[in-house]
């Protein structure tokens, strides 16, 4: 049994904040085998390139019909991301302004489950209002959402320390007194170019890994209670069974984040309902 005075390392903090939360969040890490024993294991279905467009139609449609809702939620995403920005400039932490803003994509998935539940609502053409995304939380399987969740922020821990070392091991642990100062750094110095091919080989690794975690198992999860490992399980053999549509799918995922942060991750207000409500619609191509 854990001491009194054991010092929680970041990981356990957020696994313990999310389980009180979800009641108990060991049920979500290990799924109860009675809770998940009549759930028949999901069938992948091969998709192609015009799945992927008209998933993005239908996201579309999503966001026409229930615009002003799905913009409020939309905000969540580019505030938090100025407000950890604004955090980076006050603490002197510049280096890690870009890895806090791309990490984002990698906690993207979970921070668009309130739409997932907004497009399976108006696909089974019950009412939807802003508040019904809220009814994730009502979902049997929330506790396997909060973990899969949790593993998504430890993913983006992870990425901002590995981000950290990567500029302390080509850029030196000097602060950049001044943003122009820095960008000179960054731009004019080998160490700088190297800082930023390293960060764009390993930051994709990253997307890689999150991407193939969460693309289908946040909406599976939505759907149906099947349990976290099998969630995690399905979207993987959907990423393994579908190689090269879903490397185009997180390609466009990427273009589009790319855009929707110019200017000042604004764009992101539109960007993100658009692919959350996509996302539902890929699932439901991929998934019998």
């Amino acid at each position: 049994m854990a001491s009194q005075n054991h010092i929680e390392n970041p990981f356990e903090f957020v696994i313990e904040k999310l389980g009180w939360a979800a009641s108990d969040i060991s049920h979500a890490v290990l799924p109860r085998r009675d809770r998940h024993a009549a759930q028949a294991v999901p069938v992948v279905h091969k998709i192609g390139a015009s799945d992927l467009w008209d998933a993005l139609r239908k996201g579309a449609a999503d966001v026409g019909a229930t615009r002003d809702d799905v913009l409020f939620i939309g905000l969540i995403y580019p505030l938090a991301g100025l407000v950890l920005a604004r955090l980076a400039f006050s603490y002197d932490l510049l280096p890690e302004v870009f890895p806090l803003a791309s990490g984002f994509a990698l906690i993207g998935p979970f921070a668009a489950v309130g739409l997932y539940e907004l497009s399976r609502r108006r696909e089974q053409g019950m009412p939807v209002t802003w508040f019904d995304a809220m009814g994730v939380f009502r979902s049997p399987a929330i506790g396997s959402i909060l973990g899969l969740g949790a593993i998504l922020l430890g993913l983006f821990f992870v990425w901002l320390a590995v981000a950290w070392q990567i500029y302390l091991a080509t850029l030196g642990g000097t602060a950049p007194q001044t943003i122009a100062g820095f960008e000179r750094s960054v731009f004019t110095t080998g160490g700088g170019w190297t800082m930023i091919a390293a960060g764009f080989g390993v930051g994709f690794l990253f997307a890689v890994l999150a991407f193939a975690l969460s693309v289908v198992s946040f909406p599976l999860l939505i759907d149906r209670d099947v349990g976290l490992v099998t969630a995690i399980k399905t979207s993987l053999r959907a990423v393994a069974a579908n190689a090269g549509t879903m490397a185009l799918w997180g390609a466009i995922v990427a273009g589009l984040l790319v855009l929707g942060s110019l200017p000042a991750l604004v764009g992101l207000i539109f960007v993100v309902p658009l692919l959350g409500h996509a996302t539902w619609h890929l699932y439901r191509k991929v998934i019998d």
